[in-house]
């Protein structure tokens, strides 16, 4: 048995991505480029994808100046791109440890209302998009023997109000789909888990910040009360990532500061000791 200091210092490595390439798409912006900052700076190369082709090379660039990362313009939901993308990668690089996927839309909308083309708009890149990317990158790990696939899942996949039914249903389906993969690619030593947040900070959500009310109210539905910040949902996909969670697979990690734990927005009531005699 190895000494204490080795084992302790086993457990850091565990950590650690050093040596390992990471793909992140949707990385321009808010939980995908948290994500890609956190991978980059447990010692991973990072590949920066994302549609947005000025966001995704602003992203590679500032972690360029501090770790490896390279940046691709890829349309998550179109196949053609994704299938590409993952031919550039294993054109470039060795392998594959790590491929991450956050894009997603909402069309908040009763559902009585949606328009086909609105249907079609969030399932495509929600579902599809996911699919897409699951399949490209789980046959890449799987030939390769090994590596970790995370995707972007809700916990409206759980928790619903009016107006969220499709995006929900999008978000319940990743969360099967991950389940499903996992499966089928376990044998050939391949992760498979999804991060499920609640609601994240970013400047998608700047217009609701403007209406403090609903801002509040949608805080109040977490035990902290607040919103999270993008690098709380990007430590949790690291962990996933690394070899910490190497018997992690088939998940869907809450990251929901208790969203789904209590029911509804808390009562105010704070006191957790009993006055009984």
């Amino acid at each position: 048995m190895a000494a204490i200091p080795e084992r302790l210092e086993a457990y850091r490595n565990l950590f650690r991505l050093d040596g390992k390439t990471a793909l992140v798409l949707g990385a321009a912006s808010g939980i995908g480029k948290a994500s890609a900052e956190a991978l980059a700076a447990l010692g991973a190369t990072v590949i920066c994808a994302d549609k947005n082709a000025d966001g995704v090379e602003l992203t590679a660039a500032e972690i360029g100046a501090h770790a490896n990362a390279e940046a691709h313009v890829v349309d998550a939901g179109e196949a053609e791109a994704v299938n590409a993308l993952a031919a550039a990668i294993a054109a470039k690089h060795e392998r594959l440890d790590v491929a991450v996927t956050t894009p997603a839309v909402h069309v908040r909308k009763l559902m009585l209302d949606y328009t086909d083309e609105e249907y079609d708009r969030v399932v495509d890149l929600n579902l599809r998009g996911t699919f897409l990317f699951l399949r490209a990158f789980g046959r890449m790990m799987s030939q390769q023997k090994g590596g970790s696939l995370i995707a972007s899942s809700s916990v409206r996949a759980t928790t619903l109000e009016p107006g969220l039914a499709i995006y929900g249903a999008t978000k319940a389906g990743i969360i099967q789909m991950v389940r499903g993969l996992a499966s089928e690619v376990g044998p050939f030593g391949v992760r498979v888990n999804a991060i499920v947040p609640s609601i994240v900070e970013t400047g998608l959500v700047a217009p609701l910040k403007a209406r403090p009310e609903i801002w509040n109210a949608l805080a109040s539905h977490t035990v902290f009360n607040r919103w999270a910040q993008p690098h709380e949902v990007a430590a949790a996909v690291a962990f996933l990532a690394s070899d910490a969670a190497s018997y992690i697979t088939g998940t869907a990690l809450l990251v929901d500061g208790g969203w789904t734990a209590i029911d509804g927005a808390p009562t105010g009531l704070t006191k957790t000791h009993s006055d009984a005699r």
